[in-house]
């Protein structure tokens, strides 16, 4: 089976699900684009870079995704959860908090981000339940 990414539609719930991530985080941290500010404090080349690295990025997931999601069990709200909750384990928790000084989920930060950084991501997973449906299957 041959598949076809939707662009144009992977392009817009990867740009709407970063917003809802963005949205989930400000609820809980008082402050918009956190994630945006630590990419560009780290790589030093400011709010502007961390801002597109940081929109990039969800893009990029969703990309991946569409990719995937026909390969995946159950509904599109199923799949969806599945990838980003894989996603955020293996790269948020196991790799990134870590690699940030975080410890593994991030709790070394605080003991309530695992839960904040699962329910960002389940955010962002709403525009690809909407925009990329059961593809190919």
């Amino acid at each position: 089976m041959e598949i076809k990414i939707n662009w144009q539609n992977a392009i817009i719930a990867g740009l709407l699900g970063t917003v809802a991530f963005d949205i989930v985080g400000f609820a809980f941290t008082g402050q918009w684009w956190d994630i945006a500010g630590i990419i560009g404090e780290k790589t030093e080349l400011g709010l502007a870079y961390g801002v597109l690295g940081h929109y990039s990025n969800g893009i990029l997931l969703a990309v991946l995704y569409a990719g995937i999601a026909p390969s995946l069990w159950g509904p599109s709200w199923a799949r969806a959860l599945t990838f980003v909750t894989a996603e955020t384990i293996a790269l948020v928790w196991l790799f990134m908090f870590p690699l940030l000084g975080g410890g593994i989920a991030g709790t070394k930060i605080a003991a309530i981000i695992p839960f904040v950084s699962m329910v960002r991501h389940w955010a962002y997973a709403i525009p690809l339940i909407y925009f990329l449906p059961k593809q190919n299957k």
